[in-house]
């Protein structure tokens, strides 16, 4: 069994169309998923970027590029009422349901409340009554798999993201979402046909993954 680490910040469209396909894309294998949230601001404060969202006409070209991919694919996507917002509320609400054996990871069913919680009806993602109801959610699954509850503003809670975004970076990640096989990254929605190249054995990969990557810098722009 292959083991993939799915790095995500709920804020990312992209992030949430990955995470819908990623069944899809992994259909006939046998795969270990690991649900890692980052904070995706840090990854891109730490590799001097702005976030697409921060960009005017980046901004406008992002709404449209993932409505219209959620349109092509068949996934669900309602832009929030309000975007980009601060995830740390639902970053921390996800690790709170980590247990001790995974401290960094949220399950499956709990990373799809925290997309959906966002992705979906076309709300405002940040809404104390919403992350109130998002919470009674997430209690009630640890109380049925019978799994501590951390509070999300515990100093634990922040740790563990923390901790999460420092390996993040340690990959050498800068955005979400990023998908680590085999020591290898891939990064965005549309990686996930490579992903599912590399778990087939595509020949590519032993030749071309690190002869593609080895280019010599003909410029470099200065920084401002």
């Amino acid at each position: 069994m292959k083991d993939i680490t799915f790095f995500y910040d709920p804020i990312s469209p992209y992030a949430h169309l990955a995470f819908e396909r990623l069944p899809e894309a992994l259909m006939g294998h046998s795969v270990m998923v690991r649900y890692k949230p980052v904070l995706f601001a840090a990854l891109l404060k730490a590799n001097g970027q702005l976030g697409p969202a921060e960009i005017a006409a980046k901004r406008d070209w992002t709404y449209r590029h993932v409505s219209w991919l959620a349109h092509h694919h068949g996934v669900v996507l309602d832009l929030p009422a309000a975007h980009p917002f601060n995830p740390l509320p639902l970053l921390r609400l996800g690790l709170a349901t980590a247990t001790d054996d995974a401290p960094g990871e949220t399950n499956r069913y709990a990373t799809e409340l925290l997309f959906r919680h966002v992705w979906r009806g076309g709300l405002d993602a940040t809404d104390p009554e919403r992350l109130a109801q998002l919470q009674a959610l997430l209690q009630d699954h640890m109380a049925q798999r019978e799994q501590p509850w951390l509070a999300p503003d515990s100093e634990a809670v922040k740790q563990r993201l923390r901790a999460n975004t420092d390996e993040a970076l340690a990959l050498g990640l800068f955005g979400v979402p990023a998908m680590v096989l085999d020591g290898r990254v891939f990064w965005g929605h549309d990686a996930l046909p490579m992903l599912r190249a590399q778990l087939e054995g595509d020949a590519w990969f032993d030749t071309q993954w690190d002869a593609s990557a080895q280019r010599p810098e003909g410029v470099r722009r200065p920084q401002a």
